[in-house]
């Protein structure tokens, strides 16, 4: 069975409070293999079989800018186990891989896998990271209440703002750009992950 296994790590936690816990809920709603978890310390890790679950948890986290991202695609050993902390196979040690490389990578993320398409993906999610990381609150407000279905009209309603500011914060934001980010890379992962199947 081949897997998304993502490695997560708190970066400057000897300096700060444990931010595992906001981590975890943050990434409640993600679909799993494996829940995730803490690992060790101030480490989480879960294990994902779908490109836009992938992507759902990379935002989450990359939005804390807190972390050290490794995702590990590759097989692992089966059946697998209820707890991602305890799987084991190629996709685990990919992870470990690239969280430990993450700490000196942009956006302290990387993607390792066999196949050559791992780079396309670890690529995409650098150029998405930079779309996100310059998104100030007002932009992530807009974001959110887009992401949940609301028209530039009903933001503007919500925000008691106009729809022209509207339209203005989303374009500082992104939006449009971070939507194609996602889902190129939901496509690239669930592409890499039927092929190495």
């Amino acid at each position: 069975m081949t897997v998304v296994v993502l490695t997560v790590d708190q970066r400057g936690s000897r300096r700060g409070a444990d931010l595992v816990p906001d981590a975890l809920a943050a990434l409640d709603g993600v679909p799993t293999r494996a829940a995730f978890e803490r690992t060790v310390g101030d480490e989480l890790q879960g294990v994902l079989d779908d490109g836009a679950a992938l992507a759902g948890a990379l935002e989450a986290l990359l939005r804390a800018d807190s972390w050290n991202i490794g995702v590990g695609i590759g097989p692992v050993e089966e059946p697998l186990p209820d707890h991602a902390r305890a799987g084991r196979g190629t996709a685990y040690l990919h992870a470990r891989t690239a969280v430990t490389a993450a700490k000196s990578s942009p956006w302290h993320t990387r993607v390792v896998g066999d196949d050559p398409g791992a780079r396309a993906v670890e690529t995409t999610v650098w150029l998405w990271a930079a779309v996100l990381g310059r998104r100030t609150s007002r932009g992530w407000e807009v974001a959110d209440l887009v992401a949940q279905g609301l028209s530039y009209a009903e933001v503007g309603d919500r925000l008691a703002i106009s729809q022209s500011a509207v339209s203005q914060r989303a374009q500082a934001a992104g939006i449009v750009e971070s939507r194609r980010a996602r889902e190129l890379v939901a496509d690239l992962t669930d592409d890499l992950l039927g092929r190495q199947s």
